[in-house]
């Protein structure tokens, strides 16, 4: 299957889980065995010179996940607060629709380490940078941030340019 036809799989719920939001369901891509592989095998062709794949919940690990399996690399979950049961280091962040915090080990990271970060969603960039925030303090760095989504009309890439423009951002769909 082509990334196009994958993408396409990709359905709009207006107005949740807040009036205004569209919220982009990834079910029926996930669903459907070819089009989940497309979308991991593109992901995984930008890893040049990564040693490790980080995901941010709780899509973003989905994605991430098998991308690190194709490589047969480690990957590191992002959390949200709480999740995580080791130490950890925390870095708070604002949504469209609100504020989160992520947590990740303090040990899940080898000071060094070229990381490949993979979200579902670009709106804003908070979560984004948040991660990002996460592994610089951790001693990584990272390589490359991939989206599967990245919202029209929202700042996400305009504030991670601003805040890191060495990193570059590739987004499979814009919408």
């Amino acid at each position: 299957m082509n990334i196009d036809d994958a993408l396409s799989l990709i359905r709009e719920i207006p107005d949740y889980p807040k009036p205004g939001i569209r919220f982009q369901d990834i079910t029926p891509l996930l669903a459907h065995g070819e089009a989940f592989i497309a979308i991991t095998e593109k992901f995984a062709s930008y890893a040049d010179s990564t040693t490790l794949v980080a995901g941010i919940e709780a899509r973003g690990f989905i994605f991430a996940s098998a991308v690190a399996n194709q490589l047969r690399s480690g990957f590191v979950p992002i959390r949200k607060a709480g999740k995580l049961p080791h130490i950890t280091i925390s870095e708070s962040y604002g949504l469209e629709y609100g504020t989160d915090t992520l947590e990740v080990h303090i040990d899940a990271i080898t000071k060094g380490a070229k990381v490949l970060l993979i979200d579902d969603v670009l709106a804003t960039g908070g979560t984004i940078a948040a991660a990002i925030e996460l592994m610089h303090r951790l001693g990584a760095e990272v390589v490359h941030v991939l989206a599967l989504l990245e919202i029209e009309g929202l700042p996400g890439r305009a504030t991670l340019a601003a805040k890191y423009p060495s990193i570059p951002v590739t987004s499979l769909v814009v919408s």
